[in-house]
């Protein structure tokens, strides 16, 4: 049986809400970077700080305080009530290699899920304080100013980014390198931030492998509702189960011609 339909959000307040998280990741964070940067190796290799766990465990006890009938899925921490409606979704920081070494393309993901389904996203950049946040049925916006995402753009023109090329297993490598002889130039080490210019405009493309939930539930509304086109490798529409890939367009137009290059055999 379906679950009966709620009262409809309020994402205005909600959005307001994820600011506020936001503004207190970028405190810790930035009061954290003339430090050193000692991490830990966790059981997939990746790198973990202690940061990390901060930030996540500060937004962890807001959450808890303001909707403890919501749910957390988080990197650091156990997820809590995923069964639930909404729940929230946490990345602290986004690009931990990046934050370790001091190259300033790391940032904090915030989202919100209904049923699964991502309406809600924040990329905080706390070095360059740059702020995407989506909502849907609302402009995205870049600190506070509405942006649009390219439009008209032929894949033969498109600028590609890619986060990390390591990710990508044989498969998945040649389909990337199919997209990218395509396309006019590549840039790599953007990670959150690439999608952000994906959505005001300043690249075409972004593609990742190797990812979580956590790594693209706040992208998918910011690029959404700034007119772009963001899925899976296959074309389905993100959500907290969507498993490891993750593509973004500045066009729905330009994204068919994406999703036709990593499909080909």
């Amino acid at each position: 049986m379906s679950k009966p339909d709620l009262p409809k959000p309020d994402l205005p307040a909600l959005a307001r809400f994820a600011e506020h998280l936001a503004d207190q990741s970028g405190a810790i964070i930035r009061e954290a970077i003339a430090q050193r940067r000692s991490f830990d190796t966790k059981s997939d290799r990746s790198p973990v700080t202690e940061i990390d766990r901060r930030v996540e465990a500060s937004l962890r006890r807001a959450l808890e305080a303001a909707h403890p009938d919501h749910g957390i899925l988080g990197e650091e921490y156990a997820s809590v009530g995923l069964e639930r409606d909404f729940v929230w979704v946490l990345d602290p920081i986004d690009g931990t290699k990046a934050f370790i070494t001091g190259i300033p393309t790391f940032g904090t993901l915030i989202a919100l899920a209904y049923r699964g389904v991502p309406i809600l996203g924040v990329i905080d950049n706390p070095v360059t304080r740059e702020r995407w946040v989506g909502v849907d049925g609302t402009p995205t916006r870049r600190n506070g100013e509405a942006v649009t995402s390219r439009k008209g753009t032929a894949l033969g023109d498109a600028t590609l980014g890619n986060g990390n090329p390591e990710p990508f297993d044989a498969r998945e490598r040649a389909a990337f390198e199919r997209l990218r002889v395509d396309t006019r130039w590549c840039v790599y080490g953007g990670g959150c931030h690439a999608y952000g210019r994906v959505a005001d405009g300043a690249l075409d493309i972004s593609i990742d492998s190797g990812l979580d939930a956590f790594d693209y539930c706040a992208l998918a509304p910011i690029v959404r509702n700034a007119g772009g086109a963001i899925s899976d490798w296959e074309g389905k529409p993100l959500t907290i189960h969507s498993g490891h890939r993750c593509v973004a367009s500045g066009s729905p137009e330009l994204h068919e011609r994406v999703l036709e290059r990593l499909r080909l055999q």
